[in-house]
């Protein structure tokens, strides 16, 4: 399976608690929720094609609770993402949590690059990480990463936790497609260039 990222930005290549003012505040972070104003029919189009391609997942601890606090609770069968996300394998890494109460879920409690490696060798098409900074710049650093899927949204932040923060591998990236939306955001799926 290809091990995919997908992810929100902003201008300033923050990645932090895109949904909600309460989502993530680590850090005094405060700035939660930039999604929202930029949220449209183009943009959930863009999401939702993303998980039509998803065969299992590879989540943060953060991130899967967060997840499944939401998801767990939508039932429409014709939602892509609420099906995909209920119904497909789980696999989370985590020291602090042995189990969890969402169906198909896995707790990885040894190495995670390992782990990866091993899921990465199951036959299907994708093994999706979606948000999970931590992990991702895990995977990253370990060159696991197949494709990243990320929009782009106008606005700068400031602070909070970047995808490719200081200290990241240096990698270079083959642009594989690029759309920007009425609204201005820019969805770009790009693969890291082998030997970069």
């Amino acid at each position: 399976m290809k091990l995919t990222v997908h992810t929100f930005l902003s201008l300033d290549g923050v990645m932090q608690a895109p949904g909600r003012p309460d989502e993530d505040r680590s850090n005094g972070f405060d700035q939660g929720g930039w999604v929202g104003p930029y949220a449209d029919a183009e943009f959930g189009a863009i999401v939702n094609g993303w998980f039509i391609h998803a065969d299992e997942f590879l989540l943060g601890r953060s991130t899967h609770d967060d997840m499944q606090t939401y998801w767990s609770t939508v039932t429409d069968p014709g939602n892509p993402v609420a099906a995909a996300l209920n119904g497909l394998p789980k696999h989370i890494p985590s020291s602090t949590i042995t189990s969890s109460g969402w169906a198909n879920t896995t707790i990885i409690t040894g190495d995670v690059v390992a782990a990866a490696k091993q899921l990465k060798a199951h036959p299907g098409r994708e093994l999706q990480v979606h948000g999970s900074w931590q992990l991702v710049r895990t995977l990253h650093d370990a060159g696991l990463v197949d494709t990243y899927r990320l929009v782009t949204f106008p606005v700068v932040l400031g602070s909070g936790k970047r995808l490719f923060a200081e200290g990241a591998a240096p990698s270079g990236f083959t642009v594989v497609d690029t759309e920007v939306t009425s609204g201005g955001l820019v969805h770009q799926v790009l693969e890291p260039v082998t030997g970069a």
